[in-house]
């Protein structure tokens, strides 16, 4: 069985779906801390040309509480529609608006605030709008210990869920040891992204931006063409 594991994204670019789609089974930590500056409330779509970030905005609460005790802001409810607009007025005059935004909407739309809860969810609508098939699970869902850090947690989850292999994107090539996983019975690969190049109007093209952004320019075919376009190493 093939797993793979991380943290939760809001819309996140297609290298991410990648991963996704090249295992069987796809943990999504809901019990590890939240970060500032990252990708987990926030990724980039384009705008006039450029990158441009949008954020969902969070209550202003502890920086150590986990993603699952995070909420979005009070204001939300008018932030939504500004998001929205925001992404309408950028991609209006893309290829597959018409049929890409009213699910953008829906995504925006669901009633649940808290911030893990919001972000799974996206995430598993994304999947189903791609096809891809893969089997989420909820990290504090499995019997571990779940304060152990870094490497030795993801031993443990691997473990728990009887995988044989592991993969992770090229970016933690040196963060995990092959002889510590060979040790526990799983192999360790890493997923690095071809380039991937599409129309985005006649702008010069701007990589890596939310999925979105793919969604937008590209049919379902061609997108799934795209997440297989990856070598393992």
């Amino acid at each position: 069985m093939k797993l793979a594991i991380m943290q939760p994204y809001f819309l996140p670019y297609i290298g991410y779906f990648q991963l996704i789609n090249a295992v069987d089974r796809f943990v999504i930590y809901d019990n590890i801390q939240f970060t500032k500056k990252g990708w987990i409330n926030r990724n980039r779509i384009l705008a006039n040309g450029k990158d441009e970030f949008i954020t969902l905005p969070l209550k202003n609460d502890s920086d150590y509480l986990d993603i699952d005790k995070r909420q979005l802001a009070d204001t939300f409810e008018e932030d939504r529609q500004k998001l929205l607009r925001r992404i309408k007025e950028a991609y209006r005059k893309a290829p597959h608006f018409e049929r890409v935004f009213p699910f953008v909407e829906d995504l925006f739309n669901y009633s649940n605030r808290n911030l893990y809860a919001f972000i799974y969810n996206s995430l598993v609508e994304v999947c189903k709008f791609l096809e891809i098939n893969t089997e989420f699970v909820i990290s504090s869902s499995l019997k571990m210990d779940h304060a152990l850090k870094s490497e030795q947690r993801v031993l443990a989850i691997a473990s728990e869920l009887d995988a044989g292999v592991y993969i992770n994107p090229i970016g933690g090539l040196e963060l995990y040891s092959g002889e510590n996983f060979k040790a526990c019975h799983i192999e360790l690969i890493f997923i690095q992204s071809d380039p991937i190049l599409y129309k985005q109007f006649n702008h010069e093209f701007v990589p890596w931006l939310s999925i979105l952004d793919v969604m937008m320019f590209n049919q379902n075919d061609e997108i799934k063409k795209m997440l297989n376009s990856f070598t393992l190493v």
